[in-house]
């Protein structure tokens, strides 16, 4: 009986080691953008933390844009893109008026006393 098990254990060793041998690893370098995609850059965090707020997306459902698709093609767009986009985001006044809109209200003031008071 001790050489009966003995045997099946040795049987069963050497076919678990033929099996778990087809099992290879493969080693090899990868490039910078490989190894960067699976990072996520501050400035792709900042417009899709942007996409999350209630009021974007509110405004991207009333301009018929889905929510969920607007952060699909910027998971999609490149590094350069986003970057653009991120600057153009930080830039942008805060709901204010820029300064076009300034000087497009000065000016009407300006037309408005003409007119009106001076005359």
């Amino acid at each position: 009986m001790n050489l009966a098990l003995r045997k099946t254990t040795c049987r069963v060793l050497v076919v678990s080691l033929l099996a778990l041998s087809f099992q290879t690893a493969r080693a090899g370098l990868i490039g910078a953008d490989q190894a960067a995609a699976g990072t996520t850059s501050p400035e792709r965090a900042l417009v899709l933390a942007a996409l999350d707020r209630a009021d974007v997306a509110a405004q991207l459902q009333a301009a018929g844009v889905d929510p969920r698709a607007a952060r699909e093609r910027v998971q999609g767009m490149t590094e350069q893109e986003v970057h653009a986009l991120a600057q153009d985001m930080q830039a942008a006044p805060a709901g204010g008026v820029s300064t076009w809109g300034w000087v497009a209200i000065v000016l009407v003031a300006a037309l408005i006393w003409y007119y009106a008071i001076r005359k």
